[in-house]
């Protein structure tokens, strides 16, 4: 069953939408075009179209001022998304990725180098946002920015590194998940209330929560990677072993000492690409390897973790149940 999207998430797109588009628009004409495609703004030809993503960065950044008793703070929340759109217009070079929701991904319309001219000015943006509303508080959220977008690229660089390992520990890819997703999602927990200048033992416990949800964010990520439907997805199935992932799936099976995790070991190290029935074959082992139970396992872990950061933290309860609610979303979405 779908899990019904949190109403935090089109409130927070609606919200900064406007300030993201101003600062879209702020681009040459050709970089405005590739971003406005993979934003979802337009098609291919600079039409107008009804596409993007979730808003959860956003989403989180709004609920994040409201922690603190400020109003949303649109330059924080826009500066996010815009981190998180460079990462992924990145993302689906590095992978070769040709499908991004439904669509195909902006490098395969306008060109790679193209795409990574607009990621740059992306991520750019971000930081000529948080310059501009110039307060001691923004400031802090530019700081904790650029934080997230070095620990984003370490963990990126990780993940590419591993796909030419034959071994990869469970620990080691529990950090590189921490870096490229949980690092973001932490940063857009914390920086309403960064922004707001509240005190440390609030963006402390939202950061947490953020940290821990990331983590749970990339094991369902993971999951959906090997076993979820193209129609809700947006991208074919089995891609992760296509592209040769090193996921958390696959590596607790690789780890776990069965013989079934041996099995897939052996197939994963033949040269070259898996075939087809290959990739059947290997989805089948990470399976009965246990990679599966372990990755909903330790979803359900983590998110049980990032409850705990919240219940202590002073804020108002209503935020708090919409924070819980966006991370439950993160868990049982199909997409």
């Amino acid at each position: 069953m779908t899990a019904l999207v949190p109403p935090a998430l089109p409130a927070a797109r609606e919200l900064v939408g406007p300030a993201l588009r101003a600062a879209v628009d702020l681009l040459d004409p050709v970089t405005r075009r590739v971003a406005a495609y993979h934003l979802g703004w337009t098609d291919h030809e600079g039409r107008p179209a009804d596409g993007g993503g979730k808003a959860l960065r956003p989403a989180l950044a709004v609920l994040s001022s409201r922690a603190a008793g400020a109003a949303p703070d649109l330059p924080a929340a826009a500066a996010v998304e815009l981190v998180h759109a460079f990462s992924l217009l990145h993302d689906d070079i590095m992978d070769g990725d040709r499908t991004r929701r439904h669509r195909p991904a902006a490098w395969t319309l306008f060109g790679r180098a193209e795409a990574i001219l607009a990621g740059d000015a992306l991520l750019a943006l971000a930081g000529e946002l948080l310059a501009g509303a110039g307060t001691p508080g923004h400031l802090q959220v530019a700081r904790a920015v650029g934080v997230a977008t070095r620990r984003l690229i370490a963990g990126q660089a990780a993940d590419l590194e591993f796909e030419r390992r034959t071994e990869v520990s469970l620990a080691e890819c529990l950090r590189m998940s921490s870096d490229k997703t949980g690092a973001l999602l932490s940063c857009a927990c914390a920086a309403g209330a960064l922004a707001a200048g509240a005190p440390p033992g609030l963006t402390g416990a939202l950061a947490a929560f953020g940290a821990e949800a990331g983590l749970a964010f990339q094991l369902v990520d993971d999951l959906l990677g090997i076993w979820g439907t193209p129609e809700t997805t947006g991208k074919p199935v089995l891609s992760d072993l296509r592209a040769g992932k090193k996921t958390l799936p696959v590596v607790a099976a690789l780890t776990g000492g069965t013989p079934a995790g041996a099995r897939l070991s052996g197939l994963l190290a033949r040269p070259g690409p898996l075939p087809e029935d290959g990739l059947d074959e290997a989805a089948r082992l990470v399976e009965e390897a246990g990679g599966r139970a372990w990755a909903e396992a330790e979803a359900k872990h983590r998110l049980d973790v990032a409850h705990r950061h919240l219940a202590d933290a002073d804020l108002p309860p209503a935020v708090r149940a919409e924070f819980l609610e966006v991370a439950a979303f993160i868990t049982t979405r199909d997409h």
